[in-house]
């Protein structure tokens, strides 16, 4: 399995260390901001949603200070469905449900507490009800309209 990984200049040291835990089993390519310096989330949640939709990798993982602002730009990009999550209930409702391809998380997470949340989102599979298949697919209907 393929991961991305991204971050803004807040979401920095937690991503340095989750790649020290990530890339012992998973291959992961890195589309975040490489230090502490102050940038734009947008840029670098652009990079790894396009990433995701071109097939590059298999799930995305994406930080920011609150884990709300990069999710927002994540989903921007058509077919992403990034969500900002914050407890293992959290992770398993977006998967089983919303067939989420991007786990969104905050600065101030734990390394083990957020790499768990990671190895939840990843092993999760999608419960393909009829009602999320539904749901999901009128969002990608509306993702398809070409006036809005």
């Amino acid at each position: 399995m393929k991961l991305g990984i991204t971050n803004d200049h807040r979401g920095y040291n937690l991503k340095v260390e989750l790649l020290e835990k990530l890339k012992k089993d998973y291959e992961i390519i890195d589309y975040g901001a490489k230090g502490i310096e102050v940038v734009d989330y947008p840029d670098y949640a652009f990079k790894l949603s396009e990433a995701l939709t071109n097939k590059e990798i298999d799930f995305g993982i994406a930080i920011c200070g609150s884990g709300i602002g990069i999710s927002i730009a994540c989903n921007k990009v058509k077919g992403i469905r990034a969500a900002r999550v914050i407890n293992i209930e959290d992770v398993i409702e977006t998967r089983n449900d919303n067939d989420a391809n991007i786990i969104c998380l905050n600065e101030n997470m734990n390394v083990d507490y957020a790499y768990n949340l990671i190895i939840t989102f990843i092993t999760t599979p999608f419960s393909t009800a009829e009602r999320h298949l539904r749901r999901i697919n009128k969002i990608k209907e509306y993702e398809d309209k070409d006036e809005r």
